[in-house]
């Protein structure tokens, strides 16, 4: 079965970024740069065609859109975690 999945780094610096609403503090957690940080999420939202968050001046802000599918992605990795 083949799956249409984006890449787990993308959904990884997805969810650090949305916990901290902040690329800088998901970038530490991740031992990245935020520029990375930064990359990943925008492969991200290219890859779904739609924005994940609002870029403010200093911080960020998850779309309605960053909202629902957040959800997803963290019952996503608790299934993987419990699994492994």
């Amino acid at each position: 079965m083949s799956y249409q999945l984006p890449s787990l780094n993308w959904l990884r610096a997805f969810e650090a970024a949305a916990r901290h609403n902040s690329f800088t503090a998901a970038a530490t957690e991740l031992n990245l740069t935020p520029a990375a940080i930064s990359h990943q999420v925008r492969s991200l939202e290219e890859h779904l065609g739609f924005a994940m968050f609002e870029r403010l001046p200093r911080s960020l802000r998850l779309t309605d859109l960053g909202r629902a599918y957040l959800p997803s992605v963290r019952k996503a990795f608790a299934d993987l975690s419990v699994s492994t």
